[in-house]
């Protein structure tokens, strides 16, 4: 089956602020050119590193209308932006996303249920809202970490999948087990895996799984697409353990952080977040934003 989105790395997007704590399109204009320079195969609009849970969601949907506008006719763009709690709020919001010409609204899979809740409510509530969702909307899932991750069983999974609704299933289990269970039960559906991990990113595209959806794709981008063009190499090994250990930048006050790494690389972009503070990006943060970014660029003279 040939795959509707094209595989390889869909990085998640982050929005600009200006000073004053507005949306930046100058900014993000010039934050989608260097995401295709960089080689993406498509963009995902309106996600946790968007700060989706801080945004209005006029301001969602104009976002993503924007990506849409700016990246046609270059490459694919989804969006979420799926954060109310009330289910019919929900429909409503999807709807209107997708009428802003994103190729795929991707549906958050901790709000269709809290953490205490069993997938069979889960699944209840996901065939109500299906069926409140028109059929030309195309669906993807994203299991995001926030307010809590609810990781997909291969149950549940198979379930989405033999609908034919969903497209793009963004895995943030961190487990080969549970991706290999999911890439099973997807076979010979629409379905595909992106992962969202730099330790099981290798096995998982040697194992069926087609891109990567990360973080680390708005810092070190060209090195990830390079790792899922060129992941049956062996020396793609060790350019997966040096993204690992890259990785665990993560940790360190993102997003702010990789809005300072981004400046380094010459994008007008400020600091300013709405889901953190950037006056606590230190002083030795910036210089490890520095080192990473030397690092980037000598992992590039190795491997491109």
């Amino acid at each position: 089956m040939s795959l509707v989105f094209p595989g390889g790395v869909w990085p998640v997007m982050l929005t600009p602020f200006t000073v004053n704590n507005e949306v930046d399109y100058e900014a993000l204009d010039q934050l989608i050119t260097w995401y295709i320079k960089e080689g993406v195969s498509g963009l995902f609009a309106v996600t946790q590193s968007s700060e989706m849970f801080y945004l209005s969601g006029k301001e969602s949907e104009d976002i993503a209308r924007f990506v849409v506008e700016k990246a046609a006719g270059r490459v694919p763009v989804i969006a979420s932006g799926h954060v109310a709690d009330d289910l019919r709020e929900q429909a409503d919001s999807i709807i209107r996303m997708g009428s802003t010409g994103v190729d795929a609204v991707i549906l958050i899979t901790n709000r269709l249920a809290d953490q205490t809740e069993s997938d069979e409510v889960w699944l209840d509530r996901m065939q109500w809202l299906l069926k409140q969702i028109p059929e030309h909307i195309r669906l993807g899932l994203y299991e995001c970490p926030y307010p809590y991750k609810r990781i997909l069983s291969a149950e549940v999974t198979k379930w989405c999948a033999h609908t034919g609704r969903f497209y793009f299933l963004k895995d943030t289990s961190c487990d080969m087990e549970s991706i290999r269970k999911k890439l099973e039960v997807m076979k010979g559906t629409n379905l595909q895996l992106y992962n969202a991990n730099s330790a099981t990113l290798l096995e998982s595209l040697k194992a069926g799984a087609v891109g990567y959806s990360g973080v680390m794709a708005n810092m070190q981008c060209r090195l990830y697409v390079e790792l899922c063009r060129r992941y049956r190499e062996e020396r793609m090994r060790n350019l997966e353990e040096e993204l690992t250990m890259c990785a665990l930048i993560e940790r360190q006050l993102y997003p702010v952080n990789a809005k300072y790494y981004l400046r380094q690389e010459g994008i007008p972009i400020t600091t300013k977040c709405r889901a953190k503070d950037d006056s606590e990006l230190t002083e030795t943060y910036k210089l490890e934003m520095r080192m990473l970014r030397n690092i980037t660029e000598r992992m590039e003279c190795e491997y491109l």
